[in-house]
């Protein structure tokens, strides 16, 4: 039965846990350099498994995304304290102690088959828990092949056995088992999963939906922030949740961005018929871009949707005047939407109504050199990033020219109906102990003190 396999599973992994809790923060680092490095070694291998099973995506970009996210997250875990005391604070007399959460259960989307899972597998390891791996049911052989590998090396640094985990068969009820057996979720990707995370009655941790505008402000680099904005929303398809989605320029330097664009391969879809059969094709449901039509290129979609774009074309850009359109919202594939402002102050409000329609919480970005101009998109745009003059889909989950955690899984805060508003991070999954002792010399203040 379904039920035992998820329970013996569970057990495993408490029992693995168990032992993982003895261990020194050299022995858990060790492990979790090993996790790192397995992927970065097998890059190539585990992003061609990715394209042939998914049928989605880029070859070369998964391979660098691998390489990149193996390195970047180990680099921000190396060195950092999980194990014994955190902290001590002599002057409020408070000693900090890491405890473990115990199993965690990860759900993960196929649009990232193999880094979601292992990188929270890094942060969970990190934090000294087990965790059962329970991916999408279109991406089960690369992400099961991802950790065979991983074990493999675990299994020779002497590590305890099923510290790491995979759901063979991730269907909806071996899923609902799993996220009611487990102590803590993480759940990415399809929002039915991260809904059902959330009413699981175990605490759980959900990655919202990306839809990251873009403002150019009027003193940036017009052809600097267009070449950033392409690489984004291009890379591997257009399915990274980060990656931009739409364009907000000033109405001046419209034509001179479009140019900009072209330059970069981009085919403007201005012709009424063209943008309405391109609309039709990805939106043929409603309002949501149909799943048929994430990570494909932009020559698949120009074919299914009748548009005659030459083959060197990498992106769809359409303008569009409001966020009535669905063009403004998230579209997981090579296209991109584009809207012109007057003001700066309109550029916000246009970007906030986008984000209140789809995407609330998760990343915008503003490419500019006004700290003013900066710091009112901050205050006023609901999103838990606000990048400055980068790219998204490749910063939103950390750089090493950025101080964001990082990370795959990307908090909305309640704006997106998640518990955390920044990047899943080891600390995340981790309980802490408070030792609080007198503090010496404290005297109850007088009343003239506290109200005066």
């Amino acid at each position: 039965m379904e039920f035992d396999v998820i329970s013996d599973m569970v057990k495993k992994a408490a029992a693995a846990q168990n032992k993982l809790e003895t261990y020194s923060q050299k022995q858990i680092d060790s492990i979790v350099k090993a996790i790192a490095k397995t992927v970065y070694d097998n890059a190539e291998v585990l992003a061609r498994m990715a394209v042939e099973e998914t049928g989605i995506g880029i070859y070369v970009d998964k391979v660098n995304i691998n390489r990149n996210k193996a390195r970047m997250i180990w680099l921000s875990l190396k060195g950092k304290k999980s194990v014994g005391v955190l902290s001590e604070d002599p002057v409020n007399g408070i000693i900090e102690l890491a405890k473990p959460m115990g199993v965690v259960g990860a759900f993960t989307p196929f649009t990232s088959p193999v880094i979601t899972p292992v990188s929270n597998a890094m942060l969970a390891v990190k934090a000294r828990n087990s965790i059962i791996i329970a991916p999408h049911p279109l991406a089960r052989k690369c992400a099961f092949y991802s950790v065979e590998l991983i074990n493999a090396r675990l299994k020779a640094l002497g590590a305890p056995e099923n510290i790491i985990q995979t759901v063979e068969e991730p269907n909806f009820e071996n899923i609902s088992e799993l996220m009611s057996a487990v102590d803590v979720v993480i759940a990415a990707g399809d929002t039915s999963v991260i809904k059902s995370a959330y009413e699981s009655g175990k605490p759980a941790y959900g990655s919202g939906t990306g839809n990251v505008q873009c403002i150019i402000d009027r003193d940036a680099d017009l052809g600097e922030a267009i070449g950033k904005i392409v690489a984004g929303r291009i890379l591997d398809n257009g399915i990274v949740c980060s990656g931009e989605q739409m364009i907000i320029v000033h109405d001046d330097d419209f034509e001179a961005a479009v140019r900009e664009l072209e330059v970069r391969g981009a085919y403007f879809v201005c012709d009424t018929e063209e943008v309405s059969r391109l609309r039709k094709y990805l939106f043929r449901d409603g309002d949501s871009a149909q799943k048929r039509c994430v990570g494909r290129p932009v020559s698949v979609l120009a074919d299914e949707a009748g548009i005659k774009a030459d083959v060197s074309v990498r992106l769809f850009v359409v303008e569009t005047a409001g966020n009535d359109d669905p063009f403004c919202r998230a579209k997981m594939c090579p296209v991109i939407g584009i809207m012109r402002y007057r003001t700066f102050e309109e550029a916000v409000e246009t970007a906030a109504m986008n984000l209140e329609i789809d995407g609330a919480g998760h990343s915008a970005v503003i490419h500019s050199h006004n700290a003013d101009h900066i710091r009112y998109a901050g205050e006023m745009l609901k999103v838990g990033r606000l990048l400055v003059n980068q790219n998204s889909a490749e910063m939103s989950g950390g750089s090493y020219f950025n101080g964001l955690a990082a990370a795959t899984v990307f908090g909305c805060g309640t704006w997106g109906n998640s518990i955390i508003s920044g990047n899943l991070s080891y600390m995340h999954l981790m309980n802490i102990t408070r030792i609080s002792s007198v503090i010496e010399g404290a005297a109850e203040p007088s009343d003239e003190e506290i109200w005066g």
